[in-house]
């Protein structure tokens, strides 16, 4: 009896934890998710603005790459 019962106590508190760790899986997640976009977006403006200005295009194709490559690794450190 007492195993039964000390059995279905931590089946029970698995069970609890399990959705608690998986909203915070989610809200990682998101966070990161928010994080890419809103650095996609910056990354977009800043090369726009690169063209107008007296640099080539090349220069500012690279600008872009490293600065969404730097939004990915706060996504990562977000995540992981």
């Amino acid at each position: 009896m007492k195993k039964s019962v000390l059995m279905l106590l931590t089946a029970t508190a698995l069970i609890t934890t399990m959705p608690a760790q998986a909203t915070i899986q989610s809200q990682q997640r998101q966070a990161a998710r928010e994080v890419r976009q809103d650095t996609r977006q910056v990354s977009r403006e800043i090369k726009q603005d690169c063209r107008e200005g007296v640099f080539g295009n090349a220069d500012c194709r690279q600008d872009h790459r490293n600065n969404k490559q730097q939004g990915r690794q706060v996504a990562r450190d977000i995540k992981y």
